[in-house]
């Protein structure tokens, strides 16, 4: 169950996984999200191979410890095809 902030979508301070058409994948706390954006704050953005590591890898370390950020707040289009998730669904 998120927060209950008016106004907010159902994610609200929950972490999530955005993973996009292209194949990248960003892991961060959701503020808001709606038919045109969702905003991520304290995210970090993984492509599949970087740093010799799956994305398959990237998520499973993720779910266990954590991610380091690399953006304090990140709005990303929300085209087809783009899948959000809760990072604690991932293991389920």
């Amino acid at each position: 169950m998120g927060t209950f902030h008016q106004g907010k979508s159902e994610l609200h301070g929950i972490t999530v996984v955005v993973e996009t058409e292209d194949g990248d994948v960003y892991v961060g706390r959701c503020d808001d999200m709606d038919e045109q954006r969702i905003i991520l704050l304290d995210a970090d953005m993984h492509r599949d191979g970087e740093d010799g590591c799956t994305t398959r890898q990237y998520l499973s370390r993720a779910e266990q410890v954590g991610v380091w950020k690399k953006f304090d707040r990140l709005a990303l289009p929300r085209l087809p095809g783009t899948k959000v998730r809760r990072l604690g669904e991932l293991g389920a």
